[in-house]
């Protein structure tokens, strides 16, 4: 049964259209995968289905007293701890709790208490609310929000910590148990996995997976789709297209779609070309000899290509971001090495004792939960920070190109503009065309860098790695905010590069296509592991214990031998 649709739905900002006549169904056990380039709406879509924004036409159906919750895609920090926003998801709980309290103060009036008919109104009144109360679970709410919390791996610090002290995923962690309690038949998530670990991501592909719903998720993790979705709507163009099946089934059906539909064009053209000769040559057979039956021919011809339905040309392979990465020079076999290095902030430490060796053309993966200190080591290796203890070397011929999460290497106040020309000076109109090929639009070049997406500002630093020429790239999750055709792109690009690339990310699909070696940080140690995502998994897995070896069962004893000789018989 459909529980949420649209029809004929059009949205668009300033005058430029992102959805057009679109028709969309969730049915109520549905798991939608919404994916598409940046920019393509998936986001408004979301926001449109959960009523937060209103539409330019068409209609929003929902199934009377359907609940709908919704993730949003940032979630800012705020002084509210996780419980309180756990709390706060229930509002009616609230409206309730404040009648009852009114009721209590109402009841300790001395005029209630002198009216009789008046105090026994209010009681009733009284006892209805906590009927209510019950009803919608108010008296174990605050421990129900607990145990969400928790279960999304939430400790009892964090719990009583203000937002604004937690980490991005521990901020989304907490905006999930909020959707989790308001108890929906609708989750309607953007971009859950950005900045989790991948144990969260585990347990967020578990929650989806057992959620008594309907789940739309957009999401870059093609891993997270592959293990969730039953189904993949296609967002370009303002229009929706629906492929049954998972991620990899998606881009499969995709591929071959495309190229049936290739060749249908091409055959379609052929025969409009081989009508169109038809009609030339029958309208220049009824110049030189007036003949009626020839122009009936050619008005023939040209009827049958206006009845064809038009093939239209398939794009085989959207437009992605021109990156190229190439090294100037080749560098040294020994790129970097940690030597007994030590970090600590305030007492607290955070790396200890890590011993590691870089060398030239590795593929190093690292990963580790949140606050691991991952993103310290990478700084390390930069040279970004010093170490506590210890010492960092760096080859005499590397040179070093970083990427940043936070993006906080790019100057929020310049426009893409300047800050590319302050890297390769040359013409406007060049730099212009260069930051086009990164799928940068006319009036965004000129635009400060604050004004743009998360995706934007990605490629614009990795603009600046591939002008960069370094033989050595420390990534700090550069997937994050990619969409997946970008993550493509990027995954392309590393794949062909000539130098050394250390890369942190909670992407299991980047890893297991990028790196040939993964390092663990985990609890002030990093252990190495040959190897992608898979391996590293497999070897943390527990084997199961051989069963023991069978026993032969003894074989009986021989009887003892006789102490009399054995009687001959006759």
């Amino acid at each position: 049964m459909i529980g949420l649709s649209v029809s004929g739905l059009a949205k668009g900002f300033g005058g430029r259209h992102i959805l057009r006549d679109l028709s969309f169904s969730v049915d109520e056990a549905a798991r939608i995968g919404l994916v598409g380039p940046n920019g393509a709406g998936k986001s408004t879509l979301l926001r449109i289905l959960a009523g937060l924004d209103d539409v330019d036409a068409g209609e929003v159906t929902r199934k009377r007293g359907l609940r709908v919750a919704y993730l949003r895609q940032h979630i800012p920090a705020s002084d509210d701890t996780p419980l309180a926003v756990v709390l706060a998801a229930r509002p009616e709980l609230a409206e309730v709790e404040a009648q009852l309290a009114a009721c209590e103060v109402e009841l300790a009036l001395p005029a209630v208490i002198a009216d009789l008919e008046r105090m026994t109104h209010v009681l009733a009144r009284q006892e209805a609310l906590l009927r209510r109360f019950d009803e919608l679970g108010g008296p174990g709410f605050a421990g129900e929000a607990r145990s969400h919390l928790r279960a999304l791996g939430l400790t009892d610090d964090d719990i009583a910590l203000p937002l604004s002290a937690l980490s991005g995923g521990q901020r989304k962690l907490a905006a999930l148990a909020a959707c989790v309690a308001q108890r929906p038949d609708v989750l309607l998530l953007d971009e859950p996995e950005t900045h989790l670990d991948l144990p969260r991501r585990e347990q967020l592909e578990t929650l989806i997976r057992g959620f008594d719903g309907a789940v739309v998720i957009v999401s870059h993790d093609r891993y997270l789709l592959d293990e969730t979705v039953s189904e993949i709507a296609e967002l370009e163009n303002g229009a929706i297209t629906l492929w049954p099946g998972n991620y990899s089934a998606y881009a499969l059906a995709r591929e071959v779609a495309l190229l049936r539909q290739q060749q249908l064009y091409a055959s379609q053209q052929k025969e409009i070309e081989r009508l169109e000769e038809a009609i030339a040559r029958f309208k220049l057979w009824a110049s030189l000899v007036p003949n009626e039956r020839h122009i009936k021919q050619a008005r023939n011809k040209q009827r049958q290509i206006d009845r064809m339905d038009k093939v239209e040309r398939p794009v085989l392979e959207r437009r992605k971001m021109a990156l190229r990465l190439h090294s100037a020079e080749r560098g040294g076999a020994k790129v970097a090495e940690l030597r007994h290095v030590s970090q600590a902030f305030d007492g607290e430490p955070v790396l200890l004792d890590i011993n590691l060796t870089i060398r030239r053309g590795e593929r190093i993966g690292v990963i580790g939960p949140n606050g691991a200190g991952k993103s310290v080591l990478s700084k390390i290796i930069t040279g970004e920070l010093i170490p506590t203890e210890g010492e960092r070397w760096l080859g005499p011929s590397i040179t070093l190109g970083y990427f940043a999460q936070g993006h906080e290497t790019l100057d929020p106040d310049a426009t893409p503009l300047d800050i590319v020309r302050a890297v390769r000076t040359g013409y406007e109109n060049q730099t212009v065309a260069l930051l086009g090929r990164f799928l940068f639009k006319y009036e965004q070049v000129r635009q400060p860098v604050r004004s743009l997406s998360g995706g934007e500002r990605s490629r614009l630093q990795l603009l600046l790695l591939m002008l960069g020429n370094a033989n050595c790239l420390v990534l700090d999750e550069p997937t994050n905010h990619l969409d997946i055709d970008s993550a493509e792109a990027l995954e392309a690009a590393l794949e062909g590069y000539d130098g050394t690339v250390v890369v942190i990310s909670h992407d299991r699909y980047f890893l297991d296509r990028i790196a040939d070696r993964i390092l663990e940080v985990r609890d002030g140690d990093a252990q190495s592991f040959e190897g992608g995502y898979s391996a590293w998994v497999d070897a943390k897995t527990p084997k199961p214990e051989p069963p023991p070896p069978s026993v032969a069962p003894a074989r009986p004893a021989p009887p003892p031998p006789s102490r009399f000789p054995a009687q001959k018989r006759f």
